[in-house]
């Protein structure tokens, strides 16, 4: 799962985030490049599998996953909660913001697995066959495969699922822009054309493509209004999927039933998974009051994010009786780039002295001590925790890669091995802030005295009218020759965040930086970042292990100016463009491997962010009612996918509770 570490995660319901929504960047699939091991492609040969990692681990016609039990039973039903609202049951298009948990509804042409990172199996499509070059990719569809409503799923849905999402937002516009043509080739085939050669993952983003019923869409509503997948709507819809949607209480709750004729249930692919028979979502504006919920038993899990909470906050009865069980699952997966992420459509960060200022500012360690109980690993690379991250100096093939972009990089991506600072002394961090304040007097800011007004300062000002002091205060700001102020101001949506972001601020402004926070509901929040609408703001930037076309929406300076893309912090540098191109278009894993090195070393020493932390477990608390395989997925817990509920232990603690 791709989560904010110690902040609620932006995903309207923690377990439910691994069903992708719509395309985005956090839900892309494993992107870049087969390994040199890998077998050259025949043209026309039929695959059941893809990966881009060596061999998909399963062979054709195999029974199950071995992270599945097959004989899970099904029943129940697993109550979570999501944080904020939704006005809109439709997944696709940009505007309002979804109900949790849609992507259940849908099925895609194929289907990744959570224990092995970089491939897909076959679900609506049969099989897939791509030529020797790339240049496209056709599905055979299961002609077993079927829409909720019964109607079968044919290769007409599947152009109009392409082009409809591709008008629909922005984002899948931008995610298939490589994808210029779908179209029907057969009773049960469907071809994608591409307008590039060479790029290897094309066939399995294609693949990632959800299959939504054109008769549908192109209906009317119960109003009699023509159907409009890029508008909003609370009619439910029909779809492909394990699960419809059985009932909703609008920005409240929303509960999805599973489809007991579900057309997949005896595949590989699904044997095993989605046991509960219902998922029921109940809405908060604040964390705060689900947890309690979650304590009195009206929540059956908890995805944990703050490390302060699972250190004190679990000291109620359910867990002194033994009823609530509390973990830290480990998962084996790139540790995503979690950072402060500076908007440098603002002038005020398009010099790489003062981000460099503000990264030499942020006292992790202190951070780390005193609000999360040492228990943080810092963020040191784009591609943490994998051998995806830069190490060392470059050499071999990731110089010559780098010696082509020479006169578009800082110097020191040759010379100095990229670290974060470290602060183990308090000696440490004054020499850092020193320093900081040398780098925003060479980029043109100097400290002059300032009057504060009103807005300046708050509710101090307001106190010494109060008390009868009309005089102004003082204090010494940052200006520019244009006698402008450096001002920061961090954009937030979480409370718990604030206590984190509170001390970065007050030793911000010790250096004469005009820092504050921003505090925001969550639907104000989307709308600010998708429209660009702040200084810094605090983001996640989600890795695989094959890196690919995603880079493009985190970083390409064709997503820089384009509302709603990953790339939040306006990046716009040819260098780093063309070290994406390096990285998608790779011929073998050591040229991947090589480029993304290369992609991570330029994006670090440009300081486009200040790192934050990663964990590299999923901390669960649950009701102890639940019955689990032996083996998980090495990616994630998948509670919501492979869990069941336990009907003697369900007993066993009604039992207990009662007495």
């Amino acid at each position: 799962m791709l989560s904010r570490l110690d902040v609620p995660a932006t995903c309207l319901a923690a377990l439910l985030c691994l069903i992708v929504v719509a395309p985005a960047a956090a839900q892309e699939p494993p992107a870049g490049t087969a390994t040199e091991a890998s077998p050259a492609p025949q043209a026309n040969e039929r695959h059941h599998a893809l990966s881009l990692v060596g061999e998909p681990k399963y062979p054709a016609g195999f029974d199950h996953f071995d992270w599945v039990n097959p004989d899970a039973p099904k029943g129940g039903t697993l109550r979570g909660f999501a944080e904020g609202s939704f006005d809109s049951l439709n997944p696709f298009t940009v505007k309002g913001d979804p109900a949790g948990g849609l992507g259940l509804i849908y099925d895609s042409l194929m289907t990744g697995s959570p224990d092995e990172p970089s491939s897909e199996y076959g679900l609506i499509a049969e099989w897939v066959s791509y030529p020797p070059d790339f240049s496209s990719v056709t599905f055979g569809i299961n002609p077993k495969a079927r829409f909720q409503d019964g109607s079968p799923i044919t290769p007409e849905d599947v152009v109009f699922s392409f082009e409809a999402q591709k008008k629909a937002h922005p984002r899948a516009a931008f995610y298939y822009k490589n994808v210029v043509k779908a179209e029907k080739t057969g009773d049960n085939e469907v071809t994608f054309t591409f307008d590039v050669k060479g790029n290897r993952e094309l066939p399995q983003i294609v693949g990632q493509l959800m299959i939504v019923p054109k008769k549908f869409w192109e209906g009317t509503g119960p109003d009699g209004q023509p159907r409009d997948i890029t508008k909003t709507s609370m009619e439910i819809p029909v779809g492909s999927g394990v699960y419809r949607i059985k009932s909703f209480d609008a920005g409240r709750s929303i509960t999805y039933e599973r489809v007991k004729d579900y057309w997949a249930k005896d595949l590989p692919i699904a044997k095993g998974q989605w046991n509960f028979d219902e998922f029921k979502l109940t809405y908060f504006l604040d964390r705060t009051p689900a947890f309690e919920e979650f304590k009195s038993g009206k929540l059956d899990y908890w995805m944990e994010s703050t490390a302060s909470n699972w250190a004190t906050g679990y000291g109620f009865s359910g867990i002194d009786k033994g009823w609530v069980k509390k973990e830290a699952i480990p998962v084996k997966r790139v540790a995503p780039m979690q950072a402060f992420v500076f908007n440098q459509r603002r002038k005020q960060f398009q010099d790489p002295r003062v981000r460099r200022a503000f990264a030499l500012a942020f006292n992790f360690e202190e951070a780390n001590k005193k609000l999360f109980y040492n228990s943080y690993v810092r963020v040191g690379s784009y591609f943490d925790n994998s051998e995806l991250a830069a190490k060392g100096l470059p050499q071999g093939r990731e110089l010559e890669i780098l010696n082509e972009v020479k006169d578009e990089v800082p110097a020191e991506v040759f010379t100095t091995e990229w670290n974060n600072p470290v602060n183990n002394t308090p000696d440490d961090f004054r020499n850092h802030m020193r320093e900081a304040s040398k780098l925003l007097n060479e980029a043109g800011w100097t400290l002059q005295e300032v009057v504060l007004d009103d807005g300046s300062c708050g509710t101090f000002c307001s106190i010494m009218r109060t008390v009868g002091l009309s005089s102004a205060p003082k204090a010494n700001l940052l200006r520019n020759a244009q006698g402008q102020t450096l001002d920061a101001e961090f954009l937030l949506q979480s409370p718990d965040f604030q206590k984190i972001v509170l001390p970065y601020v007050q030793d911000l402004q010790k250096l004469g930086i005009k820092a504050s926070i921003r505090m925001v509901d969550g639907a104000q929040y989307k709308r600010r970042e998708d429209s660009r609408d702040y200084d810094i703001i605090v983001d996640n930037f989600a890795q695989s292990e094959s890196p690919g076309n995603e880079q493009r929406d985190f970083w390409g300076s064709a997503a820089a100016d384009r509302d709603g893309s990953r790339n939040t912090a306006g990046i716009k540098n040819p260098a780093v463009d063309k070290l994406i191109d390096k990285v998608v278009f790779a011929k073998d894993r050591d040229e991947l491997l090589a480029a993304t090195h290369a992609l991570d070393r330029v994006l670090l020493w440009n300081f486009y962010v200040v790192p934050q932390w990663h964990y590299p477990f999923e901390r669960i608390a649950y009701w102890d009612v639940f019955g689990r395989p032996a083996k998980l997925p090495s990616q994630t817990s998948a509670l919501s996918q492979v869990w069941w509920f336990d009907a003697d232990k369900q007993k066993a603690l009604a039992a207990a509770r009662r007495q």
